[in-house]
């Protein structure tokens, strides 16, 4: 099943980064709840592989679970095996798209000139991920829209609540959100309420922009 349609609805791909086995129940919890749909486990998290399969089990048909920092083919083929759905990196790497299109998998590879972009599309990626948005800000963003505004982006860094409308006024199809919906204080004292709080105003803001 294609996913890309499916993102451009929802908009938001919840990024988890780092966690513990331990914190993975409650944060998991709170983020489907909250009523994301598409989440991220970077693989550089400890027992990334462990937690895909898990959430996978445990969310199937109500959540999307997918593996990010996804850095080479062997990290890809150890993330589809534990049941990933999608995979993300922060780089353009021409060999893990051809994988994740063999094996007809979703693959929103990281970019951030012109000519990355270009190229992670034209290998079969069907949304980029722009980062490093933090630096690289709402104009960059917009900028990109004149020649190549013919490419879907995923736009990773820097979204807060506030900010998120300003987002998609500029142009990105979708965004990517860590910390804005898992903040450490909710982390450290196992704060699912908080995460579910966050997590249901970000996708109630991202459905009205």
């Amino acid at each position: 099943m294609k996913l890309t349609a499916e993102l451009k609805r929802e908009k938001i791909v919840a990024i988890v980064r780092g966690i513990t086995k331990e914190q993975a129940g409650f944060v998991g919890e709170g983020l489907s709840q909250g009523g994301i749909r598409f989440m991220e486990v970077t693989m550089n998290t400890k027992g990334a592989l462990h937690m895909i399969q898990d959430w996978r089990a445990r969310y199937d048909g109500d959540v999307y679970v997918g593996a990010g920092t996804v850095l080479d083919v062997e990290m890809a083929k150890e993330a589809v095996s534990a049941g990933a759905q999608f995979l993300i990196s922060p780089n353009t790497d021409l060999s893990v798209i051809e994988f994740a299109l063999e094996q007809g998998i979703d693959v929103w590879p990281g970019a951030m000139t012109p000519t990355e972009i270009v190229a992670a599309y034209a290998a079969g990626a069907e949304i980029v991920k722009l980062f490093p948005m933090a630096s690289l800000g709402l104009s960059f963003i917009r900028e990109l829209q004149g020649p190549l505004n013919h490419i879907p982006m995923l736009a990773t860094g820097g979204v807060t609540l506030d900010n998120l409308p300003d987002y998609f006024n500029a142009g990105a199809a979708a965004v990517g959100l860590g910390s804005a919906l898992l903040p450490k204080d909710a982390l450290m004292s196992g704060n699912m309420e908080e995460i579910k709080r966050r997590t249901a105003a970000f996708v109630e803001a991202a459905r009205l922009g």
